[in-house]
């Protein structure tokens, strides 16, 4: 039975079929990357990260003009080139830690132009990042609105703050990734009268600056009404702040969370059209509402890096049950994508040196861990002559794939190979087994 369909569908521009029957990835051959840098490998395409970044602040400029504002949410994926491009493309960053805040700086990166998310930020990321002169930090809630008042109080200065709120949106993505439900563990609810209570504390405390407010309603978004229907809570919430406190907002954060294709079914957003959409609403909302447009920031992460990456494997055992299942092992799994294991995410992949063959077998692709659970994708149509030494590649592995990156069963990470105007270039080198004793003592 011939489980592939008529036309194989790639996904996305930048990966395409050679006449040599390879995958070819930014125009590079996936099978020569693999020889030359080994397998498992990331592989980013530097030119679709700037290409996607262009088209975020090109779409915010055209609908918000200096009243726009974009940051790459850099959870999606840390390491210092990532920062170093998105100072070159003039993008300000979301950070999440400490390790992010130290890399970005590692690579020059201008921390004015930072937002510091996490719902449970310590004394030592406050101190660490008000020393290193981060740009705003988006307060979770009343205990680190405290902590931050004190601990710049004592260095004396006023931090300009945003103040995290949850419109009560279910955004009706996979529920590990919504988080602006009521009852998410992130920031300070408008329908419990909490968020309206923070508000008042942050004007009353002498050593921080309240700049605005933020929300963020999930991930994996494809429609622009779910972002509406934040905006429309969000602008009434700005409204009752201006009513009860005469307090005017500077800055509006309606977060990320577009959507990418990961598989053929997944849909490709309009990131422009979106915007502009959400623009209209936004101006035509805050003058239905008599308040002052403040400046409306977005955080893209997934959208900016997701399908510039992909991974490259090398496959091992294939076992063949009859009447049950199929398995393809590769030479990584769960410690270099660990995705499918939390979310069951869906991922597209192909047998990137045999793409000429039918994909005719139907099988599990999974990981070299001892783990049952260490699966990378489930039902994957593959040739049925794959068999050790094949490659295998995973389609859209840009976001959080290196980030979660662990080294379960001791097992060491993959390098980051960046591919750009038809080269390729280490950005993170690949660890080695030294690397893994590195801090035992």
């Amino acid at each position: 039975m011939n489980f592939c369909t008529e036309k194989t569908d790639l996904l996305c521009e930048n990966v395409t079929v050679g006449e040599n029957g390879h995958l070819y990835f930014a125009g590079l051959d996936t099978a020569f990357l693999a020889e030359k840098y080994g397998t498992p490998l990331y592989l980013m395409d530097e030119d679709r990260i700037r290409n996607r970044c262009r088209t975020y602040i090109d779409a915010v400029t055209e609908a918000f003009g200096d009243k726009g504002l974009v940051l790459y949410a850099s959870k999606a994926a840390s390491f210092k080139r990532i920062y170093e491009i998105m100072a070159e493309e003039g993008m300000g960053i979301d950070v999440v830690s400490s390790g992010e805040i130290c890399t970005a700086l590692k690579a020059g990166f201008d921390i004015q132009n930072a937002f510091f998310h996490s719902n449970n930020k310590t004394d030592a990321d406050i101190k660490y990042a008000i020393e290193n002169g981060i740009g705003y930090f988006v307060v979770d809630n009343a205990e680190e609105l405290y902590a931050i008042n004190d601990i710049a109080g004592g260095m004396g200065i006023s931090q300009k703050v945003l103040l995290r709120i949850t419109p009560g949106i279910d955004p009706h993505t996979f529920a590990a990734v919504s988080t602006g439900k009521v009852d998410s563990k992130f920031g300070s609810a408008i329908e419990t009268g909490q968020a309206k209570e923070i508000v008042g504390t942050a004007l009353s405390l002498e050593n921080v600056h309240l700049s605005g407010f933020h929300c963020h309603i999930g991930s994996q978004v494809f429609e622009a009404d779910v972002y509406l229907k934040a905006a429309e809570a969000m602008l009434g919430f700005i409204k009752d702040m201006k009513d009860a406190y005469g307090y005017t907002t500077e800055i509006f954060d309606i977060g990320g969370g577009f959507g990418v294709r990961y598989v053929e079914s997944h849909g490709e957003v309009d990131i422009a059209g979106n915007i502009a959409q959400i623009a209209s609403y936004v101006k035509a909302k805050t003058d239905e509402l008599g308040i002052e447009m403040p400046t409306i920031s977005f955080e893209p992460g997934r959208s900016i890096v997701a399908d510039s990456g992909m991974t490259l494997y090398t496959a091992g055992t294939v076992k063949k049950i009859p009447g049950f299942i199929n398995y393809v092992s590769v030479d990584g799994g769960m410690t270099d994508n660990v995705r499918f294991a939390m979310y069951g995410s869906p991922y597209t992949l192909f047998a990137a040196n045999k793409m000429e063959e039918e994909r005719n077998m139907l099988c599990s692709v999974v990981g070299r861990c001892c783990e049952s659970g260490d699966i990378i994708q489930e039902k994957v149509p593959l040739p049925e002559s794959v068999c050790r030494g094949d490659i295998i590649a995973c389609l859209t592995t840009g976001a959080y794939n290196y980030s979660m990156a662990s080294n379960y069963n001791r097992i060491p990470r993959p390098p980051v190979v960046m591919l750009k105007d038809g080269d390729s270039y280490v950005a993170v080198r690949r660890e080695t087994l030294e690397d893994l004793t590195g801090l035992d003592v």
